[in-house]
């Protein structure tokens, strides 16, 4: 079995690998472009909470109500509000730090039918990636804490790579909320009876989430934590 080969310009056989190898360096290119932009974007917004729950939920419902109280909260707190810019819980906290005039950062990521980012982020701190680790980064570089709201295997994702990127020492202890405790006991119960039960993770470990109801209780556990502590971005590369 040959390999398949391509033909440059001057009809020299280029082997297959390496077009792909060609092909894979120019992608380095655009990864840090992407990196440059939202490195520079998000450094001018200050300090913020990122935000992460469900695209599903809908205006009325009990999740989507809360994430707009919160991110009203945090405005009036003084900080801005990360998201991933579409709909759902990332719609609510995008609309409340609208309504108090503060900072709403939309993160969005290029998706097929996806239709951009909610109206309610500021127009000059909509940021759109390609690619889905650089947008990571930046939830976590520039965000002072994470709450975050019931949601799917996008939420799972962000929750615990961040819990893993403190695990490690990756990045400095910041404090996580996880709002909806009927909703979250199911994954607490199974962490602190399998994984800190069969040794796979300290019992401190579990101490590196906060879980409540209440959304003024997360966004005071949040400030809280950073009374008298500089705040600046989380981690450098």
């Amino acid at each position: 079995m040959t390999a398949t080969k391509f033909f440059s310009d001057n009809n020299k056989p280029i082997d297959r690998f390496d077009a792909e190898s060609n092909k894979d360096l120019w992608s380095i290119f655009k990864i840090m472009g992407e990196f440059v932009d939202g490195y520079d974007s998000l450094l001018k917004i200050g300090p913020c909470i990122s935000i992460f729950g469900s695209a599903r939920l809908k205006p009325g419902t009990e999740y989507y109500e809360m994430a707009v109280e919160t991110a009203i909260s945090i405005a009036e707190n003084g900080f801005g509000v990360i998201t991933g810019g579409g709909p759902g819980i990332m719609e609510a906290a995008n609309k409340g730090a609208y309504k108090k005039k503060g900072k709403s950062v939309g993160l969005g990521i290029d998706l097929p039918q996806e239709q951009g980012v909610n109206r309610f982020v500021t127009p000059d701190y909509e940021i759109n990636f390609k690619y889905f680790f650089v947008r990571k980064v930046m939830f976590v570089k520039y965000a002072q804490g994470f709450i975050v709201f019931p949601g799917g295997f996008g939420t799972l994702d962000e929750l615990f790579e961040t819990l893993t990127l403190i695990q490690t020492q990756k990045i400095d202890r910041i404090p996580i909320v996880l709002v909806g405790i009927e909703y979250w006991k199911g994954l607490t119960g199974w962490l602190q009876d399998k994984l800190v039960a069969d040794g796979y993770i300290s019992e401190s470990d579990m101490d590196l989430f906060f879980l409540t109801d209440e959304a003024e209780e997360a966004v005071r556990f949040v400030c809280d934590f950073h009374k008298n502590k500089k705040l600046e971005p989380n981690f450098s590369y």
